[in-house]
């Protein structure tokens, strides 16, 4: 197989009703890089919609030119033409012929264009796509607009694998051996009855062993045929979050046409493992018990959109694993590839999600969360109909990955009012409905009935377990007291909990068969305690891991703040508490926050948010909050010690103190010994710009490589405001950035309430940090500056 990445397109944002043709003049459109993403290159406007984020849709054109003859096609190939994703509604023509279209802006999609290519007139193959986002109210969250994944032409022999015809699955494994199997479709387009030979060699990117199997199969001119081999792989090298070990199957079809042998070879990456949901003793990996420590993700990224570039992906991801995450969840909808092998290559257990709706709409908050009226636009009016090919499209993708442990078939399904209704709504407990009107805290026997939703749920169920009997099914029940009791839960596998957790003592009882997973809870330290607690729970994810756009509670925030992580990237000091609950490596951590905040247990720690604040001219005393996993926590200014208590109820220490002008310092101590060691001191006004590339680790960079998964090149610049004593500055600063040799993708700074157009080249510092990215062009040169400071020059690229 031979693969031409799509990456340069024409744009236009406007609708150009005669695109589609392949003599189209497009000369004077922008030329864009696909994966592209257009509502976040418009302003920020309270005209659009609250929960996508303020930003607008509107209907785009792409087209794009290959040359036939660098596409490598022989007389005879099959071609497909292949999209990971486009946000939303695509319509795709090539050389003026109507292929199709999709309206899921999640699901990959691909179209065969072996017979169109045979008319080509000419040299110049044209792809057009339409896009439609015009119904902007149509999530709960931040969508994007435009061809927001990838895009490829791949040139297959005649005889090959079908797309996604291959499916790994681990029997049993141990240290000592694995029962693994290889099932693949093999297709011939000849004319001739073949005798195919499949030579699978399964190396380990770990120690670089190579297990090789064979099969032979006859298949008939024009038809196609499954193969299936069961083998043993002895002492395999298992993947687990702590060792996420990968290997690559290389599959060589071999056969003799008209007397002259033929190949065709495909790779992918897999993994042996076993991992199961026990009702009694949480999950395990490969026989080990483990906590699910888990974070939930939206796919956006701040300035990027959706059209997220993998190295952007790796450092959040990164930073999530140094806290301790081992898991992940995509919400609400099935994720761009590349993230997907991140979490292979990283060990991170994902859950799969396919849908946040199904036949009817779910309320979409235009004009702040919560504010009435909603509107009821949405994937409900495509589910009827595309729910299937839908929800097959993500399992088939994504089946060979081994961090995916679980299918879930729907996020908040169960929601009261929401549009589905039961007389048993006064029953429920725990909703968020207090502030709605009271015409939507009462049963209405109009509304749909949510007896309803059980035979979705069996519907879907059935086609997952047709697709991959090897995984459990879950959804992310938003009332299980009440779907417990309609028959919602009953053929599913595994329960997930959205924000229940006073339910899971009382139903570990009442469905002693049922595994239970925390799907979506807050980040108080009960609902940690609450998995540490019961090993019959196996895990938690947090609502969220990153911050998102979308899901706003009014002008001017346009994004949520619910993760541990900000826009940017970095670290929150949420991240920093978490991490001592989480991560085995020694925390030391202050925090400062006004005398007398009453502590919610939130990310905020109260009313007023916490702060690294410590200077000596305020008179008033301070709480310090301390975050550490050690024996013992001793907190000094000048040399004295500050007596600590621990708070149970939160999970960290605090103390009472009156800022002083020497520094208050934490150590973290062990057995004795310190290890690991944090220091305040009063923060000045800003004296320069600190900038530094952010590396992936030689390893990571190393295993990518290895597993042929290409990072993009972009460059990352982590910029901080300093004071006079090289620490963070108390001040903010705009930072402009200009790019020689190069291209300047965007700034964040990960304050949800800063609305300057991403499309500027700056952007004002938050806590004093900014990020900026760049995608060089061989060498090239970043200027910073900002208002009284010395401009900064930084060199990165090749």
């Amino acid at each position: 197989m031979h693969t031409f990445e799509m990456r340069r397109w024409a744009f236009a944002l406007a609708d150009e009703p005669d695109a589609w043709a392949k003599g189209f003049d497009d000369s004077s459109w922008r030329t864009v890089a696909v994966p592209h993403d257009w509502s976040v290159e418009q302003d920020f406007s309270p005209s659009w919609s609250s929960g996508t984020g303020y930003l607008p849709g509107g209907v785009g054109w792409y087209r794009a030119h290959v040359p036939l003859s660098e596409l490598g096609a022989a007389q005879g190939s099959h071609v497909r033409l292949v999209f990971d994703g486009v946000y939303k509604n695509a319509r795709v023509w090539a050389n003026g012929y109507h292929l199709g279209g999709r309206p899921s802006g999640y699901a990959g999609f691909s179209f065969d264009l072996t017979e169109v290519l045979s008319y080509a007139p000419d040299d110049d193959l044209v792809i057009s796509v339409r896009v439609e986002h015009t119904d902007v109210s149509d999530s709960r969250w931040y969508n994007g607009s435009g061809i927001t994944r990838g895009v490829r032409l791949e040139v297959h022999e005649q005889v090959r694998v079908r797309e996604h015809g291959t499916a790994f699955t681990t029997l049993s494994a141990d240290p000592s051996e694995a029962t693994i199997s290889i099932t693949q479709v093999l297709v011939n387009d000849t004319a001739e009855h073949l005798t195919v030979r499949a030579l699978h060699e399964l190396r380990s990117l770990t120690s670089g062993r190579v297990h090789t199997f064979t099969t032979c199969e006859e298949v008939g001119a024009g038809a196609s045929v499954e193969s299936v081999i069961t083998a043993q792989v002895p002492q395999p090298e298992l993947w687990s979050d702590s060792a996420p070990q990968l290997y690559r199957l290389a599959t060589t079809l071999s056969w003799v046409q008209r007397g002259v042998e033929q190949r065709a070879r495909s790779e992918q990456t897999v993994g042996i493992r076993t991992f199961r949901f026990d009702p009694d003793l949480g999950f395990s990996i490969n026989g080990e018990a483990r906590d699910l420590k888990g974070v939930c993700l939206h796919e956006d990224a701040g300035s990027f959109g959706t059209a997220v570039p993998v190295t952007v992906w790796l450092r959040r991801l990164l930073k999530l694993k140094e806290l301790g995450c081992n898991a992940v969840r995509m919400a609400h909808n099935p994720h761009a590839p590349e993230l997907y092998a991140l979490c292979d290559l990283l060990g991170l257990f994902v859950i799969d999600e396919a849908f946040d709706e199904w036949e009817n709409p779910k309320n979409k908050w235009w004009q702040g969360h919560n504010v009435y009226p909603p509107r009821h636009e949405g994937y409900a009016k495509d589910f009827p109909v595309w729910h299937e090919r839908d929800l097959a499209a993500m399992i088939d993708a994504h089946r060979n990955h081994p961090s995916i442990i679980a299918w879930s078939i729907g996020n908040e399904i169960d929601y009261p009012n929401d549009p589905y209704a039961s007389p048993l709504y006064a029953e429920m407990t725990g909703n968020n409905d207090a502030n709605k009107p009271a015409a939507e805290r009462v049963y209405d026997p109009d509304r749909p009935d949510v007896r309803r939703l059980t035979t979705i749920a069996n519907r879907l169920v059935q086609i997952v377990k047709e697709l991959d009997p090897t995984r459990p099914v879950t959804l992310a029940a938003a009332f299980p007291e009440l779907s417990g009791s309609t028959g919602l839960l009953d053929r599913l596998d595994l329960v997930g909990y959205n924000y229940k957790e006073h339910l899971y003592e009382a139903d570990h009882r009442r469905y002693p068969d049922k595994p239970f997973i925390g799907s979506e809870n807050s980040h108080g330290y009960g609902h940690w305690l609450d998995v540490v607690r019961n090993e019959y729970v196996a895990g938690q994810f947090l609502w969220t891991g990153i911050d998102y756009l979308g899901e706003a509670r009014g002008w001017p925030i346009h994004g949520s703040p619910a993760g541990l992580l900000t826009l940017a990237g970095f670290e929150k000091h949420a991240w920093h508490l978490r991490r001592s609950w989480w991560s085995d490596a020694p925390v030391a951590y202050l925090v400062t926050r006004p005398l007398g905040d009453d502590d919610s247990g939130q990310r905020t720690f109260g009313t007023h948010p916490v702060s690294r604040d410590w200077d000596a001219a305020g008179e008033s005393s301070v709480e310090v909050l301390c975050f550490g996993n050690g024996d013992e926590l001793r907190l000094t200014c000048g040399g004295d010690e500050i007596p600590v208590e621990r708070d149970e109820g939160n999970g960290y220490w605090s103390a009472v103190t009156r800022p002083r002008t020497e520094p208050l310092v934490l150590e973290t101590r062990r057995s004795g010994r310190v290890v690991a060691r944090d220091e305040l001191r009063a923060r000045g006004e800003a004296v320069r710009i600190d900038a530094a590339t952010w590396q992936a680790p030689a390893g990571v960079v190393r295993r990518c490589a290895d597993a042929a998964f290409e990072l993009d090149g972009v460059v990352q610049l982590e910029c901080i405001l300093r004071d006079e004593h090289d620490g963070i500055a108390r001040d903010e600063r705009i930072v402009t950035a200009d790019v020689e040799g190069g291209e300047l993708l965007g700034l964040e700074n990960g304050d949800l309430g800063d609305v300057t157009p991403y499309r500027a080249p700056w952007r004002r510092t938050l806590d004093g940090r900014l990020i900026v990215y760049v995608r060089p062009r061989g060498r090239a040169t970043v200027r910073l500056s900002a208002p009284g400071l010395p401009d900064v020059r930084v060199e990165c690229g090749s």
